[in-house]
């Protein structure tokens, strides 16, 4: 299964497990653009450096600091190709919580490939939840 989105391609191949449900795609090809944009890892820290102790907090704000960054380049969610997930001890309840969070973001299930990755810490101490990006804009 394919759908295009502008110079995005989501494909889902009838071969491999239907990913959606799990709010991410198996394969996104990139086609006639101008601009690649990397947005480094985002926490759940908003503008003041604080950080709540709540996973869900984080995984929402950590999404919105990506939207910032996108949008200080005139870029969408919509634009994004790739993400990488890190969840510090993930589990069924984090990765639920991740799943109902893309949903939310992606409506239309265009999502973007994703790599979730388990680690035991981030960067800065109750840092839960980081996620990064790979744009591309035509």
């Amino acid at each position: 299964m394919s759908q295009q989105t502008s110079h995005l391609n989501i494909i889902n191949p009838e071969n491999l497990y239907n990913p959606q449900p799990f709010g991410y795609s198996h394969v996104v090809e990139v086609q006639h653009f101008r601009r690649i944009i990397h947005i480094a890892g985002q926490g759940g820290e908003n503008r003041q450096g604080n950080l709540s102790k709540d996973f869900s907090r984080q995984v929402l704000q950590a999404f919105y600091n990506l939207k910032i960054a996108l949008d200080s380049v005139d870029a969408t969610l919509q634009n994004i190709a790739m993400l990488r997930v890190l969840i510090v001890h993930h589990d069924e309840d984090k990765h639920h919580i991740l799943v109902q969070t893309m949903r939310q973001l992606w409506p239309d299930q265009k999502f973007p490939a994703c790599t979730l990755i388990p680690v035991s810490r981030l960067a800065i101490p109750n840092m839960l939840f980081e996620v990064e990006a790979t744009a591309y804009l035509n």
